[in-house]
Order: structure tokens, then sequence, then C-alpha cells
């Protein structure tokens, strides 16, 4: 049977060339990076050279990047640690699209007293400049909105977002962990005061991210108990994982217009077929969108079933977030949208990334429509006539 992974917005492969850049810093050169011998030197340069790489690829200094364990830890160390910094209860500001990453963090800081605005989308999932300008005020600590949104693509209007939130003296973070490496994220023009990403939404590994601070930023650590990144996380630091991030970072980076072109290219044809099937939609604005993501509403048909019946088919897909995958509810990006529930649930999210073939597609445009005729008619689904 053939198999197509789609579901490259969940993770994605770790790329061979990156793991052959990782495995001397699990077997030889597995020094602490704290030690003062030469084993930790080792760790110590490599570790240095990651920061070196990822900094070319955001346009920053290295000085100015703190090694996390993933996309998670990096939005809750700005968040929690932007808002302590300030000493006051201010106020938070955020989409109701975001990843739960940053809507669990803020509501757990309004539970805490600090007052908390959850900015409405539009049917696409875009937040209005005009709507985070209504609601600025002096009391406001920090915004943060999401780069590119993790169920359905829509990419958000950043500059615009970052210049309303800075004249009114508030702190801008952003969630760039779907748009790292797949949309122009230049922290030099960007002037974006916090940023967080993820190894293993661009082919690294998983359990390593970082947190970008710009210089003069106030953040309070989270953590204690040593002097590791600047004292911001304190943590024996992943070695492999952060040599497999700054590699892959570097390839992500270099080959972004030649992957963006080909995914969109696929993308499209998906959705131009996909939208021949009757009552079948798709979420979220075909532009501004990351070139990797394809997600439609089937009315009549529960989106879990077809994962399932997909999957038995040798294609893997999702329905939303693979972070709320276990929730009963259904993903609140798209109620946010303004999608029921029964819509919300008839969702089906398809990723692409650069190993994705003219093949593939036609394997899944081949599969899916039966798959999906099957399911409405309640018939008993069998995957070898399918």
């Amino acid at each position: 049977m053939r198999r197509v992974y789609l579901d490259n917005n969940a993770t994605t492969c770790l790329d061979s060339e990156v793991l052959e850049h990782m495995l001397p810093y699990m077997r030889e050169s597995y020094g602490n990076p704290s030690s003062i011998h030469w084993l930790g030197d080792e760790a110590t340069a490599a570790m240095t050279l990651a920061r070196k790489e990822l900094a070319s690829v955001l346009g920053c200094y290295p000085s100015e990047l703190a090694f996390t364990s993933g996309g998670t830890e990096a939005d809750n160390m700005a968040i929690i640690g932007g808002m302590k910094a300030s000493g006051r209860k201010g106020r938070v500001i955020t989409s109701s699209v975001e990843h739960s990453a940053v809507l669990d963090v803020c509501h757990a800081l309004h539970e805490e007293g600090h007052p908390l605005t959850v900015l409405p989308v539009d049917d696409g999932g875009l937040v209005d400049p005009e709507d985070l300008e209504k609601a600025m005020d002096d009391d406001v600590v920090l915004v943060s909105i999401m780069a590119a949104n993790n169920v359905v693509g829509t990419i958000q209007p950043l500059k615009e977002l970052i210049e309303i939130s800075h004249a009114h003296g508030a702190l801008f973070h952003t969630d760039a962990v779907q748009g790292f490496c797949r949309m122009p994220l230049d922290l030099r023009t960007l002037k974006v005061d916090m940023l967080s990403v993820s190894a293993h939404k661009i082919h690294g590994p998983k359990g390593v991210g970082a947190l970008f601070i710009r210089e003069g930023t106030p953040v309070a650590p989270l953590t204690f108990g040593g002097g590791q990144e600047g004292g911001i996380r304190p943590s024996t630091e992943n070695v492999p994982g952060i040599v497999g991030l700054g590699k892959a970072a570097l390839a992500a980076y270099a080959r972004m217009d030649e992957a963006n072109r080909l995914m969109a290219s696929l993308r499209d044809r998906l959705v131009d077929e996909m939208l021949k099937i009757d009552d079948t939609h798709l979420n979220g604005h075909r532009s501004p969108r990351l070139a990797n993501n394809a997600h439609f509403r089937i009315d009549g048909v529960n989106g879990t079933g077809l994962v399932l019946k997909l999957s038995d088919l040798g294609i893997a897909a999702s329905t939303a977030s693979a972070c709320s995958a276990s929730s009963p509810s259904p993903s609140h990006v798209l109620t946010a949208m303004g999608l029921t529930w029964d819509q919300a649930e008839s969702s089906l999210r398809l990723g692409l990334s650069h190993h994705t073939t003219d093949e593939d597609v036609d394997y899944v445009l081949e599969k899916l429509p039966a798959a999906i005729s099957t399911l409405r008619k309640g018939k008993r689904f069998n995957p070898t006539t399918a």
C-alpha cells in the first residue's frame, strides 16, 4: 500500500543531513557545555555555531536567542516572563485562534488577576488591526498574536499589529512555530520583541526550540538553578537537539522560496479538486495563507472518522492541531471563525512539505472522494476496495 504523509503541520520528518550533524554530539562529543574540559569545550563550540546559524536565518544577534525544549516553553517564557518583568498587574492581549500554548497561558494569567482581552477574527481566521487598536490602552503590557495559524494556515498582518502595540508602549510576542521558514521573518525589519520557533516543524528534531528576545526587552526567568542561556532558561542544554535546530534552520531557509512554490502548486491543486466535491468548503482565506496548508470542511462527514479511513488507505492527515487531537471538543480555531460544532467536526487538514510529490497528491485525490462518499452514505468502509 502506498503511504502518503500529509500531516506536516503537526510534525515533519527529520532530514538525514540534520541527523548526521547531530549524531556526533550523542556519541563522541557528548560533554556538558558547562564543563571546562575539552569535551565540554566541544559541546560549547557546537552550541555557539548553532546559535549563529539560527541567528543568521532570523536576522538577529546570537545573544538574543535562548534555546528551549520547544515552542510551548518558548511561548510560556515570553508571555509569563514578559508580564512578570513588568512588575504590575497589566493587561495581556491575544487572539481567539492562538495555539493553546498561548491561550492557556493568557487565561492562567487572567486567573492570577491580569486583565485579558481576546481579539476576534474574521471567517478566515484573520485578526483585524483595527480591533487591536480599539483594544489598546495604557494598561496593556504585552500582545501575543501568532505569525501563521497552525490549523488553517492564515498569515496574520504582523507589521501593522506590531506598530499598533509599540505605539501604546506594549511588548509584542509572536508564536512563529508554523510560520518559521515557511514565510519571511526578518527580525531586522520585523520589529517584534519576542518570537518563538520549534525545530520539529522544519525537519529538525523534536524537543528543542528557541525564543528570540530582542536586546533590551525585559523578561523574567520562570525557572531557577543555573546560569545557562543567560540565566533566562537554566538547564543543561540539549546539545544534539540544538545542533539539529541550527542545521535544520539553515536548510529550510535555503530552500524556502523553491519549497513554497512547489507546495503552493500542489496545495492549490488539492484545493481546486476538493472543492469539486459537493458540500466541501475551504476553511481559511486562500491568501494570505501558508503554502503547505489545505484545510477543508466536508459537510456530512465526521472529520475524525475520515482521518481514520484515510489512515487505513496509507494517508496520514489530521482534523486540526495535533495538540488538541484528544479533546472531545472541536477546534477552538474553527469555532472562533464562526463554524458551528457540527461544521468544525467535519474538518480535514492536509499539510504538505517539500517532500510531497505530484504522485502523492494524485493518490490522495484518487482515494478521498470514495472515502467521503462512503462515510456520507454510512456504509462499512473497506480500504482494499476504496
